[in-house]
């Protein structure tokens, strides 16, 4: 890890030099230095920069798309592998879901690749078992890290301990459509049945029908955000059948603890659930189990999570608590209301998906920020001014609107700060402020996304962009 940084951080200097000469030589790590190597990736990348005339956004993709399998991936023997979220020596069930998503369309053709994805979802079932409550591990089964004194039941190997919906349904997305692109149902064996068991357990607990539960959190901080109020219990819920996401995909801890995006998720998870368990396990039960949750919450959802807004009409809520109190905003991390289509949790022409999506993309959102340089959405995790590339990502991959995609394309490659990278986040007014230098989810968003528009048969919208 240690040597990876000093790499990274010898050639960032390099690369900033060759852009004002704008040579673009490549800002990737020596080929001695790259974790996992794939020659089906590889070829991919060199059809897809002869394809594009813009110099800068050939550079960014070849940086961006590769990532992930270039500096986070550390395959541990068969069945194994361990990812990196970046910059930080842990793995999230999230992160590392998305991180490899990126690779799905290749698995078919290459071995290795699949072998290595396999790990990942056969890492993450373990995982599951080792805390059903934790969002992100250490490779090493025994280690404490920083976060050991927070108020929890922390486990060795967990690096932190905060419940989040999305944590169950990553895996189960990555899971299923490894299963649908490979034919291979060796990874659905006990580990896979164990993390699911415990998967449905969690979420009835999170419904909170008999009570809070086990779960509370607390950590000793002085960022609010990152603990729980009353106790470590959260804001109260009405039990109505949604399930309660303590903490958001930010890893920040939500206002009002039904987190809609979430719970969408949950819903199209676990039918991709019940389908593997009644076509591969035989387990009709389980399977039974995993259809009449996601009705319940696709019924509470109807009822609870939208709301009619003066300027939109209908709406999606972010947060709701079953009360009747709805908190009006968007998060810049996936699951957000503007990433719903994208991970297939609603349909993109829903009438009040789309009302959302101007909602969401508008100065109503509290955490939409538009600046002299760019615009997007944040979050409390950074703050004001800071526009998230993520959500500039997502607004190009939920549009059918050539100038809209070119334009977030635009943005996107105006505000790397000369890096060839995405970023956490940046100042609308001034990119060169920016968090994360090393954050390869984002990377590979980007890598999907140039992908799809040239999928969609729209080269031509790449090609058009002048910037350099």
């Amino acid at each position: 890890m240690k040597k990876l940084l000093i790499c990274l951080t010898l050639l960032l200097p390099q690369c900033l030099q060759q852009i004002v000469a704008q040579e673009y030589i490549s800002c990737r790590p020596p080929m001695s230095e790259r974790h996992f190597v794939s020659q089906t990736v590889e070829k991919k990348i060199a059809e897809t920069t002869a394809q594009l005339t813009n110099k800068k956004l050939a550079w960014m993709f070849a940086n961006c798309f590769p990532n992930t399998l270039d500096t986070t991936v550390y395959p541990n023997g068969e069945g194994d592998t361990f990812v990196y979220t970046g910059d930080i020596a842990a793995m999230w069930l999230r992160d590392s879901g998305a991180q490899v998503w990126t690779y799905m369309r290749f698995i078919a053709e290459d071995k290795e690749l699949r072998k290595m994805i396999a790990g990942v979802i056969l890492r993450q079932f373990r995982c599951i078992q080792i805390d059903p409550y934790a969002n992100a591990f250490y490779k090493e089964a025994d280690k404490v890290g920083e976060w050991a004194s927070d108020h929890t039941d922390m486990h060795p190997g967990v690096h932190e301990r905060k419940w989040e919906i999305d944590s169950h349904c990553y895996p189960i997305r990555l899971a299923y459509e490894y299963w649908k692109r490979s034919g291979d149902t060796s990874v659905f064996g006990e580990d896979w049945l164990g993390s699911i068991q415990l998967t449905l357990k969690t979420f009835r607990e999170q419904q909170r029908k008999n009570g809070v539960g086990p779960y509370t959190f607390l950590r000793t901080t002085a960022r609010a955000f990152d603990t729980l109020n009353n106790g470590g219990k959260g804001a109260p819920v009405k039990p109505v059948g949604l399930i309660v996401s303590s903490f958001r995909p930010s890893d920040d801890a939500t206002t009002l603890q039904f987190l809609v995006p979430s719970n969408f998720f949950a819903v199209t998870s676990l039918r991709k659930a019940a389908e593997i368990l009644a076509t591969v396990n035989n387990r009709l039960d389980l399977a039974g189990e995993c259809t009449a949750l996601a009705t319940e919450v696709e019924n509470a959802l109807k009822e609870y999570a939208t709301y009619n807004h003066p300027l939109y009409g209908k709406i999606y809520a972010f947060e709701v608590d079953g009360f009747g109190n709805h908190l009006l905003m968007d998060d810049a991390n996936v699951p957000s209301l503007l990433a719903m289509p994208y991970l297939g949790d609603v349909a993109l022409d829903d009438p009040i998906y789309q009302n959302t999506r101007k909602f969401v993309w508008s100065d109503s959102n509290p955490y939409f920020f538009k600046g002299k340089a760019a615009e997007g959405i944040g979050g409390p995790h950074v703050g004001y001014s800071m526009a998230w590339p993520m959500s500039i990502i997502m607004k190009g991959l939920t549009s059918t609107d050539d100038a809209e995609i070119k334009k977030c394309v635009e943005m996107l490659i105006s505000t790397d700060a000369g890096t060839g990278f995405m970023h956490e986040s940046f100042n609308v007014d001034n990119p060169q402020k920016f968090t994360r230098s090393w954050f390869a989810w984002v990377n590979g968003l980007f890598g999907e996304l140039i992908l799809k528009i040239i999928d969609d048969g729209k080269l031509e919208i790449l090609n058009s962009i002048n910037i350099q």
